[in-house]
């Protein structure tokens, strides 16, 4: 009797190396997937599996380069908010040419931007776009090129959409470095809006997992997908569970509009105004299609909070 040599799992091909490019990377790598991780300098710790790689996935040239033998093509990118209008579609534009050359699928992390402003309607992969800031239209006319892409059989494509990140590495969320440090030092911890609106917020372990599982799925394609996101509370909430696990009341400055402040400078809050929305109503996403259909549930936030400390602990120390 002869026994069948395993075969290789598939190698995958990340671009982007920020927060959720690198959880990405690490959960294939788990997985068992060869794993290329792309960014403009192909900077960052050595991650055991991961080959880094330097190109710049907004022209042609880079992003052909980028995508090595991979067969499935994660992608996510993301630039500051002030050239997102303007970037974010040349990055498509090569992207997308790349993985119709290169026969790749292609799995790409998006935003809640393209629902707009909801009245606080739960979020579902039905819910209509009706986007009018300039960079929830941007996001809502490159997710519909994806969409078109696969439909006429360009590229395979899926979409998979993210609430704001919390997690281990998130530095530039709302649920980031303007919470978590003065949190555990006694410092200032800056809140956005009406913080008793429920709000969704997804881990970022959870969007590592829910496009790892896409990239395994291709029956996934041709569609949109809410990542495994756990049910939504408040931020006060959230921030209760912060103070339990850091053991001290936290010291919360809450900015009713958008102004600069803390972290959050002239240039991103000017960005920021259209999309304060968000904070000024509530802002909740269901995920139970996707929960369902691969058999995938999210983190509890409890445990995602207590893992998030653990890692800006860390943090702090090595500043």
């Amino acid at each position: 009797m002869t026994t069948a040599t395993p075969q290789p799992r598939a190698p995958h091909t990340v671009l982007g190396s920020g927060p959720a490019g690198t959880a990405l990377a690490r959960e294939l790598v788990r997985r068992g997937h060869p794993v290329r991780l792309v960014d403009r300098r192909a900077a960052g710790p050595e991650i055991e599996g991961v080959e880094r790689f330097a190109a710049d996935v907004s022209t042609a040239d880079g992003a052909r380069a980028a995508l090595g033998d991979a067969d499935v093509v994660h992608h996510c990118v993301n630039v500051a908010y002030h050239l997102q209008v303007e970037v974010m579609p040349r990055i498509q534009e090569a992207v997308l040419a790349a993985v119709a050359a290169s026969g790749a699928r292609l799995v790409v992390l998006d935003t809640l931007y393209p629902y707009g402003e909801t009245g606080g309607v739960v979020m579902t992969e039905e819910s209509p776009w009706k986007a009018t800031s300039r960079k929830g239209r941007m996001r809502a006319e490159l997710d519909e090129r994806y969409l078109e892409a696969h439909r006429s059989g360009r590229a395979r494509v899926a979409l998979g959409r993210s609430a704001d990140f919390v997690g281990p590495g998130v530095l530039s969320s709302s649920l980031g470095a303007a919470v978590f440090p003065g949190a555990l030092t006694g410092g200032e911890v800056v809140a956005l809006g009406d913080i008793d609106l429920p709000h969704s917020y997804t881990g970022i372990g959870d969007v590592a997992a829910g496009l790892a599982t896409l990239g395994e799925h291709p029956e996934g394609d041709g569609r949109v997908w809410h990542l495994p996101t756990a049910p939504a509370v408040s931020t006060r909430e959230i921030h209760a569970m912060v103070a339990r696990r850091v053991g001290r009341p936290l010291n919360v400055v809450v900015l009713e509009r958008p102004r600069p402040y803390g972290p959050f400078d002239d240039r991103m809050m000017a960005e920021y105004e259209e999309m304060f929305y968000q904070h000024t109503e509530p802002q909740i996403m269901d995920s139970g299609a996707f929960e369902r259909s691969f058999g995938v549930a999210p983190t509890a936030l409890a445990d995602t909070v207590d893992t998030t400390v653990t890692w800006y602990e860390e943090w702090l120390r090595n500043r």
